[in-house]
């Protein structure tokens, strides 16, 4: 390779990265150059709310209805009887403590002797 051209392109890489480096910077300290506080509007607090049950639902729900990148096609699917057992057990039990961890435990019980089991 011709040593100008070689000396262009890691101009350009460094260019690239310190321009992203400002970048990064500026947006990670742009709530810092106020002197004033600064709030969320209502509407965008409201909607954080919902952003850890939108990015839990859209990480698990794959991986419940989908398997090698194919929905699935039958019933006899142990993840899909876990769901419908932990669903289940945290409706019934809303609103009381460790909802949650017997959530995660009841699904379990019911996917592991179906997978390792029956080999669903």
């Amino acid at each position: 390779m011709n040593p100008m051209a070689m000396n262009l392109t890691d101009g350009w890489t460094l260019g690239v990265i310190l321009g992203l480096a400002l970048v990064t910077l500026v947006t990670r300290c742009f709530f810092f150059l106020s002197s004033q506080p600064w709030q969320l509007p209502h509407w965008a607090q409201r909607g954080l709310q919902y952003a850890p049950i939108a990015a839990l639902s859209a990480v698990v729900l794959p991986e419940v209805v989908m398997t090698q990148g194919q929905l699935i096609t039958t019933w006899l699917d142990a993840r899909v009887f876990a769901t419908i057992a932990g669903a289940a057990y945290f409706f019934a039990r809303k609103g009381q403590g460790q909802a949650v961890l017997g959530t995660i435990v009841t699904g379990m019980v019911v996917y592991l002797p179906l997978h390792i089991g029956l080999g669903w």
